[in-house]
């Protein structure tokens, strides 16, 4: 199998914008050849323009040289992304007083940290979902537009192929507190006592070196051993998560189970000290044995002083993704709820490519994702990495869209694909969106999933220090999520105007707001 590479494109940048999204429909399943100059003239995802300007040389007489304006990048391209470990950071983070650093903080997150309500495909792969609305902001001509993608749901326990879990167990100095290691502790016996007896667990443990606690061990008739060897964790020294996470794999190949979904669980503060601290060493180590049997990673993270970036790394090259928690609830929500039900893999390295006609659309600028940016000549190319997404998911890309003066007709074409995970066959959806579809105003609209989305987007933006135009500070924020909390019902809405409450105690006041750009994408 090939060495698959990521490639990033664009920059973080301060972000122009101001509120709502549109709703479309979904397009047919397609093959995967590389899209022509009529394609994109007519909208369709293809290879981007590069930016800048041409230069051609002086003639012979020494005449000026003449610049031609590139045409600007319609294109977003991004690799998906269902981690949503940014935001319980950041709620942990103002739980304790403090305000999140603006470099943990990705939008992404936050935004997927909520149900969406996007209809789900009947078979393998994704629905396809485009809504949106207008801007309350001074310029009316700015939108939010939503893309959704959807997985079929999660099977029941009963339902799902068994699982083979290799835990991999921080057992440092830094996890010695009742919110790391005791959290964890907790955790592990909370899923101990839901995997179904034909599920298997390995327990592997490091500090300045990894230990095997617990080879991979059947659920049936060894709760008590599970249970016993969860107990006898105790801290220890240094962190040394290369070691553990190599070992780790040592041991999930060895008690990988034909047809389970085979998988590591990194669980640690992130907190590396020891060995190798580089997430491309330490996957490099293990990288036959993650490609060739295709077990990937998944990182939970714990405690107050926690290494976002270094978990995140370390999950998007392990084809796995994040999420954090800080209490008993979290843990359960994870590891009762979410875990069990989400460990078969629905599409292997997915990509999006959304395609902005330059007829309609001025300016655009993806909210998040900085880290999953792809080459626009790459969304075809299935050797550069995307993302691993399982049943049940949803992933939200948020747009802020600047329309052109009375635009009418085609505004946006969005395309997923991804590989099968067992045969890597590509595949392809799609969906469109007109402008007749972004005219509703945001606040008090028909969708209030689409008005947490933009709270949750609106809130991200804010804590980074860049907070859209036309966005409203952060108590009228803290006001709407309330409102939404009582009109669906949802708690995690609650405690969503719970944090914007503490983070506007905290901040004293809202932010400026970027520079403007020129048309096409907006870095």
């Amino acid at each position: 199998m090939e060495h698959r590479t990521r490639k990033y494109r664009g920059a973080v940048g301060l972000l122009l914008v101001a509120g709502a999204l549109l709703t479309g429909c979904s397009g047919e399943d397609g093959g995967g050849g590389k899209s022509t100059s009529d394609q994109r003239r007519a909208g369709a995802p293809a290879p981007a323009y590069t930016g800048g300007a041409k230069e051609d040389a002086k003639d012979g007489d020494g005449a000026d040289r003449l610049k031609e304006s590139t045409p600007p990048d319609y294109l977003s391209t991004f690799a998906l992304d269902v981690d949503t470990a940014s935001y319980g950071y950041a709620r942990r983070t103002l739980d304790d007083g403090r305000l999140p650093g603006p470099e943990t903080v990705r939008p992404e997150e936050f935004v997927n940290s909520f149900r969406q309500g996007y209809r789900r495909p009947t078979g393998n792969g994704f629905s396809v979902s485009v809504d949106g609305a207008r801007a309350a902001g001074e310029d009316e001509d700015w939108s939010l537009v939503r893309v959704g993608l959807a997985t079929k749901a999660a099977p029941t326990t009963a339902e799902r192929p068994p699982a083979a879990l290799t835990f991999v167990v921080d057992v440092s100095g830094s996890m010695n507190s009742p919110d790391r290691l005791g959290l964890v502790k907790t955790s592990l016996g909370i899923l101990t006592g839901e995997l179904r007896d034909d599920d298997s667990i390995s327990l592997v443990t490091f500090s300045d070196e990894a230990e095997t606690v617990l080879p991979m061990t059947r659920l049936s008739g060894h709760r008590g051993r599970i249970r016993d060897a969860v107990d006898s964790l105790e801290p220890a020294e240094s962190t040394n998560v290369g070691a553990g996470i190599e070992r780790g794999y040592e041991e999930a190949v060895e008690g990988r189970r034909k047809g389970a979904n085979n998988r590591v669980v990194l669980l640690s503060d992130a907190l590396a000290n020891t060995g190798d601290t580089d997430a491309d060493d330490i996957l490099e180590r293990i990288d036959s044995a993650r490609r060739e049997y295709g077990i990937t990673l998944f990182g939970v993270g714990v405690g107050s002083d926690y290494g976002d970036a270094f978990m995140e790394e370390l999950t998007n090259k392990g084809d796995g993704h994040t999420t954090y928690i800080a209490d008993e609830e979290q843990a359960r929500k994870v590891f009762v709820d979410q875990l069990p039900a989400h460990l078969e893999l629905t599409a292997r390295d997915a990509k999006a490519q959304v395609a902005f006609d330059p007829k309609t659309v001025e300016k655009f600028k993806l909210i998040g994702y900085e880290d999953r940016k792809v080459a626009d000549d790459d969304f075809r190319d299935d050797s550069v990495d995307g993302g691993e997404v399982g049943p049940g998911h949803t992933v939200t890309a948020l747009y802020a869209v600047h329309l052109r003066d009375g635009a009418s007709g085609h505004v946006a074409t969005a395309t997923v694909r991804w590989l099968d995970p067992r045969t890597r066959t590509p595949h392809e959806k799609t969906g469109s969106v007109s402008t007749g579809a972004v005219t509703g105003r945001l606040w008090g609209g028909r969708s209030t999933r689409l008005q947490v989305t933009a709270v949750a987007a609106y809130f991200a933006e804010n804590l980074r220090g860049t907070a859209l135009p036309g966005a409203p500070g952060l108590g009228e924020l803290a006001d709407r999520a309330e409102k939404l909390a009582a009109s669906t019902e949802d708690t995690s809405v609650t405690k969503l105007a719970d944090a914007i409450v503490r983070a506007e105690r905290l901040e004293g006041g809202a932010r400026e707001d970027g520079t403007d750009a020129e048309e096409g994408e907006m870095d």
